[in-house]
């Protein structure tokens, strides 16, 4: 149950910004015969994610990691802010705001590691999903019920879309 704090500040959200390996999918990697990379994605995230761009809400994608599956995927789901091979992402999600007129305050970023602690702690509503490390769920305003790529972004979707303003 969510308290009235929280409930305000995910009707405040604008901007909803996704980490990939191990939120939007469950960390795994699979390696194909020919050495390409490959990921499972959890098809009500995506629904989901459509569901929150549908409603108005701006959604950016930044990770790390730069494979054509990962491109392929930002394509499929429409996510105009779909950006790979980015090691510093706060730089990255303030050139993001700046452009749609969005507040980091506005914010929602989903993650589960370490290297999104610095994004989490810069926006208005930081979200770990369950199978987060403890330092990233220590820095989170909400945790999720659902693992990552097992629908946690579908949870903070829904979320998003019940107390939308």
């Amino acid at each position: 149950m969510l308290d009235a704090d929280l409930i305000a500040r995910f009707g405040h959200i604008k901007l909803l910004s996704l980490d990939l390996d191990g939120t939007l999918t469950d960390g795994g990697l699979y390696y194909a015969e020919d050495g390409s990379e490959l990921r499972k994605y959890f098809v009500q995230d995506g629904f989901g994610i459509v569901a929150v761009m549908r409603a108005g809400i701006e959604v950016a994608l930044i990770t790390q990691s730069d494979t054509p599956s990962i491109g392929r995927r930002i394509e499929k789901l429409n996510i105009r802010h779909g950006y790979m091979n980015i090691h510093d992402k706060l730089p990255k999600l303030k050139e993001i705001c700046a452009a749609t007129g969005i507040g980091l305050d506005e914010v929602c970023h989903v993650a589960d590691d370490l290297n999104d602690l610095e994004l989490m702690q810069a926006v208005g509503l930081p979200v770990a999903v369950a199978n987060a490390r403890p330092q990233v769920k220590a820095a989170a305003a909400y945790v999720t019920e659902a693992a990552g790529g097992h629908g946690a972004v579908r949870e903070v979707c829904d979320l998003l879309l019940a107390h939308k303003i």
